[in-house]
């Protein structure tokens, strides 16, 4: 769904409130947060959709990674899984289904995580995902709302899955741009784990609202405003801005660019540059706030690209400086 029908939803769910709930739906973060004990929390999310590549295996492993990537974008460990499955059993071999879960558990193995069950059920189209529990201890979660003006803006993986994906289904693409897209979707953000070892303040993960609409959320959530530098934003291929130039981007990038425009001052950035920026991403990388003192500590640490900065609240919630 895109921000604004969720957003329209969600104005009207009553949501129960609960004295242990340290983050739910109302916080807008990127996983919900129980307090079990007084130094223990735990993190909860479930992310699941319909195949984004032909190859099962490679379906299941970016499913696990997009799905544990909440948990690492707040900080946690995660350490439990359940699988949700829904496949038409008439159309979808038991052998190809084999390989999607055999794919996911091989990435949530790689995470230090278990698989403990999971419930699976019959649909006109494959849907593949996990619900995940992690721990953290409470004082060392990463929230959408302590960012600070001044900190430097982190990306840890390159943009334009999306874009790749789309035109992959398409035949618009080699295989050489697709396999740099699943190489990185298939890549975990367990640098979230590193996080309070580097001053790191705030962070979220980018996946279907894209670089800005996700941004846009620790934006409002902190009460401040962004800077982007778009010459400084890695993308996986060179062919991602011949696509986005052409406007060869999936309909969730279409919804993103429409939210987007509401809140972003784009400057003289190019449409090709506006469309990236509003990728929508599947297993994208996290974002991450860094105090000033602490950004080049942090690169080399996590190998992340400068890609901006937090600004105190401005007239628009993000502004994008084109490349030069």
């Amino acid at each position: 769904m895109s921000q604004e029908a969720l957003s329209q939803v969600l104005r009207q769910v009553d949501i129960p409130s609960h004295p242990q709930v340290l983050a739910g739906v109302a916080a807008n973060d990127d996983a919900g947060v129980f307090l079990l004990e007084d130094d223990v929390a735990l993190v909860q999310t479930v992310d699941f959709f319909t195949p984004i590549v032909d190859d099962g295996a490679s379906f299941g492993q970016i499913a696990a990674a997009n799905a544990l990537s909440d948990c690492y974008a707040m900080g946690a460990r995660p350490v439990t899984a359940l699988n949700v499955l829904a496949y038409p059993h008439d159309h979808v071999p038991p052998e190809v289904v084999a390989a999607i879960l055999n794919g996911g558990a091989e990435v949530v193995t790689a995470a230090g995580c278990a698989i403990v069950g999971g419930h699976t059920i019959r649909n006109p189209e494959p849907i593949y995902g996990l619900a995940v529990t992690g721990v953290a201890r409470p004082a060392a979660l990463l929230t959408k709302d302590a960012a600070k003006p001044g900190d430097g803006l982190l990306l840890t993986k390159p943009l334009g899955t999306g874009i790749l994906t789309t035109a992959a289904k398409n035949g618009a693409v080699t295989s050489e741009a697709l396999d740099a897209a699943v190489a990185s979707m298939r890549q975990l953000n367990d640098i979230g784990l590193e996080a309070a070892g580097l001053g790191i303040r705030a962070a979220t993960d980018v996946t279907g609202f894209g670089l800005l609409g996700h941004l846009a959320t620790i934006c409002e959530a902190s009460g401040c405003s962004a800077h982007v530098w778009a010459d400084r934003v890695p993308v996986l291929h060179p062919v991602v801005e011949e696509l986005a130039a052409a406007q060869a981007v999936p309909s969730g990038t279409r919804d993103n660019r429409r939210t987007a425009d509401a809140d972003t001052d784009w400057g003289d950035a190019s449409e090709a540059t506006r469309w990236i920026l509003c990728d929508a991403q599947t297993s994208g990388g996290l974002v991450l706030c860094v105090p000033a003192d602490r950004v080049d500590e942090a690169i080399a640490a996590t190998g992340a690209a400068h890609i901006g900065t937090i600004e105190a609240a401005g007239a628009t919630r993000i502004r994008v400086t084109a490349p030069q």
